[in-house]
């Protein structure tokens, strides 16, 4: 098996792992799922030698675990600077400005108390993933951006959309058919 071929499995798995995360409500059970994912999606990378997206994507997933004890701002900033420094270190082209927006937007994200901003930060940032998956010719990873993206729209609109945080239908609403 090639490595590619290998790199697209494990995208393919972190799919699973980042469509359950948009279906949650509660803030660490969606960040629980993300750590995973980041993890799967760092060894994606390394694979595919994309260096600033794997160094950006480890730190994600040390960054989730982070935030799913903390929402310090403090913490924020070190991320960022971090995701910065990797970045600068591997510098390859528009891919490594891709991905370092795309994680400081991950990171902004996940450092948000509100599920509702958290949620609408990491739209940012997997349209700018998507972006770089696309770009970097990784089809399994592209097509977990847009799966994600969908999904968290799926999400919020099921929380937040339609009837404003409301899950349930009202008195008056009969069955569906």
């Amino acid at each position: 098996m090639s490595l590619f071929v290998l790199s697209q499995i494990l995208a393919a798995i972190a799919i699973c792992f980042d469509l359950a995360s948009c279906q949650f409500k509660e803030r660490r059970r969606i960040i629980a799922c993300l750590i995973v994912s980041c993890l799967l999606i760092a060894v994606h990378f390394a694979l595919l030698q994309h260096w600033t997206a794997m160094g950006v994507a480890g730190l994600a997933a040390v960054r989730f675990i982070a935030s799913y004890r903390t929402t310090s701002k403090k913490a924020m900033a070190a991320f960022i600077a971090a995701s910065l420094l990797v970045a600068a270190f591997t510098f390859h082209g528009p891919l490594s400005v891709l991905s370092c927006l795309g994680s400081i937007f991950g990171t902004v994200g996940s450092f948000c108390a509100d599920d509702k901003r958290l949620r609408q930060l990491l739209m940012a940032a997997s349209s700018l993933w998507l972006l770089h998956n696309i770009l970097a010719d990784t089809p399994v990873a592209a097509l977990m951006e847009a799966l994600f993206l969908t999904s968290n729209l799926l999400g919020y609109y099921r929380y937040y959309g339609h009837g404003k945080g409301k899950t349930e239908l009202p008195p008056s609403a009969g069955p569906l058919r």
